[in-house]
């Protein structure tokens, strides 16, 4: 049966004016850093989810969901290869590439860069990089005009635009007469992309397939397939499936055995982070164990005079733990609204922080994105709820016990 009395006298000693203004100090900075501890951990949470949503996005825009290789020698019949792929309800685009490692020179510049030979009428079907053209189209590229689409920071370092030629170095070298002489091929820049990813923007180019195929002189092979799924997620299950139907010459991987390490990376950061920031939590949670022991010191007669009119250890007990769990709620309750509301415009307070200071704080050649991404995950939310709330109570618990155990006749011995 509920007992108002606890509960009501816990309201009433969390709202009193104390006289003693140390314990009120005390109290209100428990309440102040579980607030800033939760507002903390849910944007940094929310901020690290977004991260990895966003670079996830960007690395399979230019990346596959799955890649279709031969282990030893290049695919041959690549078109009876994606027409087994996309018999798979799962698989919804299928194209085939050629890759390789080049260098590519403009004047005195001179970068590495991987150049990817596709199909540009069915590369669409497994990346954005049509989406993301800033100058040309990748339906630009046609064989045997040797055209070239640049990421924009590659283009930018090699100080080139579209209608502009560059000359592309692959690692192959060529048998002369008068010795062994690089394969030299000059290139007109068609088109530029920007996919936001600096890695991507910075070291990649687009070429034709077939003039890949005589770059890399592959005759009608192609390094590979990509696929594109309808649920990247299901990547693993998709891939295994891929490679027992297509047999052991072929070689079926997936983005997440591509960029394992990667996003295994940020998942690890993402739980330190919330490692780290709980112990915050943790701290001001137990800044209440002061708060209720100076409490009960101070409320000693108080506690004696209830007991004498009949209230039980339990009742006693019960009205610290409420006033120490109102402490944490209401620190909570605030803490989680705050959280929320920085999480959802973080996005708008990063480029204002930025231009009050004249800093960039997160520059696109340091980081892998240049802007500060969020996703609030109300699951995320509910979790650090109730561990804020947890280790609220729990942090009542001593103090309270230590009140239900006051003698009478001690306390009001001296009073």
């Amino acid at each position: 049966m509920f007992r108002p009395l606890p509960f009501w006298l816990g309201l009433r000693y969390t709202a009193a004016k104390r006289r003693n203004h140390f314990i009120s100090f005390i109290s209100l900075t428990s309440m102040i850093g579980i607030l800033v501890g939760v507002t903390a951990l849910i944007t940094v949470l929310s901020v690290m989810n977004g991260f990895e949503k966003e670079l996830r996005d960007r690395i399979l825009g230019v990346a596959a969901h799955a890649t279709v290789t031969g282990l030893e020698h290049p695919v041959q019949d690549w078109q009876s290869v994606a027409k087994t792929a996309l018999d798979n309800p799962e698989v919804v685009g299928a194209a085939p590439y050629v890759e390789g490692q080049v260098m590519l020179v403009k004047g005195q510049q001179v970068t590495g860069a991987l150049v990817r030979g596709v199909l540009p009428e069915r590369e669409p079907d497994v990346s954005d990089v049509n989406r993301n053209m800033t100058s040309g189209r990748l339906d630009d590229l046609r064989p045997g005009e040797y055209g070239i689409v640049l990421g924009s920071r590659l283009a930018r370092y090699l100080g080139v635009g579209k209608g502009d030629r560059v000359t592309l170095v692959t690692p192959e070298a060529s048998v002369t007469p008068v010795g062994v002489l690089p394969r030299l091929k000059r290139f007109t820049v068609v088109g530029i992309f920007d996919i936001g990813m600096y890695d991507y923007d910075r070291s990649t180019a687009f070429i034709d397939l077939t003039d890949a195929q005589k770059l890399m002189r592959m005759k009608d092979g192609v390094t590979g397939v990509r696929l594109r799924l309808k649920d990247m997620f299901r990547a693993p299950a998709v891939a295994d499936a891929l490679g027992r139907k297509l047999g052991y010459d072929l070689w079926v991987r997936d983005w997440t055995q591509r960029h394992s390490n990667f996003f295994r990376a940020v998942r690890t950061e993402k739980t330190v982070m919330f490692v780290i920031l709980a112990l915050i939590v943790g701290v001001a949670a137990f800044n209440i164990v002061s708060t209720l022991v100076m409490t009960v010191t101070d409320k000693q007669a108080d506690i004696a005079i209830l007991r004498t009119l009949g209230v039980t250890p339990r009742g006693v007990m019960g009205i610290f733990l409420v006033q120490g769990s109102l402490i944490g709620l209401i620190g909570t309750v605030l803490g989680v609204l705050g959280g929320i509301a920085l999480s959802l415009n973080v996005g708008e307070i990063m480029p204002a922080l930025e231009h009050l200071f004249g800093v960039n704080l997160l520059p696109a050649d340091v980081y892998y994105i240049s802007d500060l991404p969020s996703d609030l995950q109300w699951l995320d939310v509910v979790h650090i709820t109730v561990l804020s709330l947890v280790l609220s109570v729990l942090a009542t618990l001593y103090p309270a016990h230590r009140a239900s155990r006051t003698q009478p006749a001690e306390a009001l011995r001296y009073e």
